[in-house]
């Protein structure tokens, strides 16, 4: 199982997150930007994905023992695997003699969720410093432009792109600009374009296969 994905959308989520002193989710994004043009603004903001993945990276190998992370995952898969299969095949005995392992192995997946969740620790205030002070001063509201609505989650919470009724709103920052794709939705989206690859690069992936 690849958890680079989750890590990275528990990395980014509190973006979308109400503000802490005005209660209200606020816009990242400045009126004059000191970059200006829409292309130019689309591969800064994916430079800035970039660097911040391999320090990322950089950090996680530093904090985390990777052969040992991959062999409690590997560990891990393997008992839910085999767990799984014994329930499809309604074998009882093989059921009995797996869960006589599980203390053992939710001890392990604790183990490894701490391990994953250390480096975050280190990353997460160089991320919100860059992410309120840096980028808003840098760039506009909006970055890149997408040919159809990104907004698969229902809701307002976790919004990539405007939608019709903001394109449509003179005081909205999306005015004229609908499935127009936030400052923070294009580094999201351009960071999951080259996670894999860095990690796979600084041998820090969790993928398996």
């Amino acid at each position: 199982m690849d958890f680079n994905f989750i890590l990275l959308f528990i990395d980014v989520i509190h973006l979308q997150l109400p503000d802490f002193l005005g209660g209200e989710k606020q816009a990242l994004g400045s009126d004059d930007p000191i970059i200006q043009g829409l292309v130019v603004s689309m591969f800064v903001v994916s430079g800035f994905g970039i660097l911040l993945n391999l320090f990322n990276s950089a950090v996680r190998k530093k904090m985390v023992d990777q052969v040992k992370l991959k062999r409690i995952m590997k560990e891990t898969k393997g008992w839910q695997k085999e767990r799984m299969a014994a329930m499809r095949a309604k074998d009882q005995a093989k059921i009995a003699e797996l869960g006589k392992k599980s203390s053992y192995m939710n001890k392990m997946s604790m183990e490894m969720m701490q391990m994953n969740m250390r480096p975050m620790m280190i990353t997460f205030v160089p991320l919100i410093l860059i992410f309120y002070l840096v980028l808003p001063a840098l760039f506009t509201y909006t970055v890149a432009i997408s040919p159809v609505s990104l907004n698969v989650i229902p809701g307002d919470m976790f919004q990539l792109t405007c939608t019709t009724e903001q394109a449509l709103d003179a005081e909205h920052v999306c005015f004229g600009k609908e499935n127009a794709l936030y400052l923070w939705a294009w580094y999201f989206l351009s960071s999951i374009a080259f996670s894999g690859m860095i990690m796979r690069l600084t041998k820090t992936s969790m993928d398996l296969s």
